[in-house]
């Protein structure tokens, strides 16, 4: 016989792959483990069955005044009845076709560009940067095209949110770029400046920049001349943003490696061709997670602008709960307004992850 017939039965190997192999290794691996999986999942499972009980089955949903609510549960009814402020500010009701239209316009260019097989991304990119904020802006507006004139402090809500993110991300992204380059450029001038801007406005809180663009940016003007606070707020968020734009550009500049830099001099490449051709792309592609991060970053600051006046998603829910109608029902505020915030930089967050995989081709030196 040989030798391996005599060697006892051993028992089948323990599942150590998928679900039930994670549970196994990390919450399930001896006594105390178990002991203490069972008693935190059982706390965890008792808070989040009370803020579902809360939240949606106990929860009010129907009625036009706080008689609506009982009490028991969360009070929605506050949400539905300032629904338009949420969304649109103070806009006047006969003209909310206009910021509609704006959220139909952005939703279907951003379902566009997000298509893979979209034809002719390329240009809705170009018209999406460069010729859309221009033409939501008179939307908006107004003033031209036989449009009435409504002033941005009517606006409020989302609207305010939007704008001011999409103008920051718009405007941010191409200014980080040049004075990335400009920081690592070879011309002492350039890069003393580059440098400068890039300290100074890092230097500082958002808030104050924001209180600096409202305040002194009139003392610049001639006498008759003034911009409107919402303009002045866009000024100082595209200028501080692009800051920060501009050390992610950089840090993705220095990781491409020198061979690069030296196969692109040796085709005998300009300098701006061998940066808009070979060395962008690769730093663009590999920085976009730090990119998208300064995005969402900007988005969650737009609420700063509550400090200087302005009424965005978060200066509407101050709104509401000042009003003496709704005393009481701050929770439910703070709540809607924190998942506006969450589905916006959640769905940022999975694009930037989606986009990373798709243009993911490894890295040569």
């Amino acid at each position: 016989m040989t030798q391996h017939q005599f060697q006892p039965d051993l028992p089948p190997p323990t599942k150590t792959t998928g679900i039930i192999g994670w549970l196994k290794t990390h919450l399930f691996s001896d006594v105390i483990n178990t002991l203490m999986t069972l008693v935190i999942g059982y706390f965890a499972l008792k808070g989040i069955w009370h803020i579902v009980d809360w939240a949606l089955i106990k929860a009010d949903w129907v009625g036009n005044s706080r008689t609506a609510c009982h009490g028991e549960g969360a009070c929605w009814v506050m949400i539905h009845v300032r629904w338009e402020q949420f969304l649109y500010g103070f806009y006047p009701s006969d003209q909310l076709w206009r910021p509609r239209l704006f959220y139909a316009t952005l939703a279907l260019l951003v379902a566009m560009l997000a298509y893979e097989k979209m034809p002719a991304r390329r240009w809705i990119f170009a018209f999406f940067i460069g010729v859309y904020p221009f033409i939501i802006a008179g939307l908006l507006y107004g003033n031209i095209a036989g449009l009435s004139t409504v002033d941005t402090h009517l606006w409020g809500g989302l609207l305010v949110t939007l704008v001011i993110a999409l103008i920051g991300i718009v405007v941010s992204l191409p200014v980080g770029i040049v004075l990335a380059l400009g920081r690592r450029s070879t011309m002492p001038i350039i890069r003393s400046l580059s440098t400068l801007y890039i300290e100074l406005w890092r230097g500082v809180p958002l808030i104050t920049v924001l209180f600096m663009a409202s305040v002194m940016i009139p003392l610049f003007l001639s006498q008759g001349h003034d911009l409107n606070k919402l303009l002045r707020a866009l000024i100082g968020v595209a200028l501080f943003s692009a800051a920060y734009m501009a050390e992610v550009v950089r840090g993705s500049l220095q990781a491409i490696p020198n061979g690069q830099y030296e196969a692109a001099d040796a085709l005998g490449l300009s300098y701006w061709k061998k940066m808009g051709l070979v060395i962008l792309p690769q730093a663009l592609k590999i920085t976009i997670p730090s990119i998208v991060n300064t995005f969402i970053g900007l988005f969650k600051d737009t609420s700063l602008v509550m400090i200087i006046g302005m009424f965005d998603v978060l200066g509407i829910r101050q709104a509401a709960i000042n009003d003496p109608d709704w005393l009481g029902f701050a929770t439910e505020s703070y709540v809607f307004v924190a998942l506006v915030f969450w589905i916006f930089c959640f769905g940022m967050s999975r694009y930037s992850i989606w986009l990373e995989k798709r243009l993911h081709t490894g890295h040569r030196s």
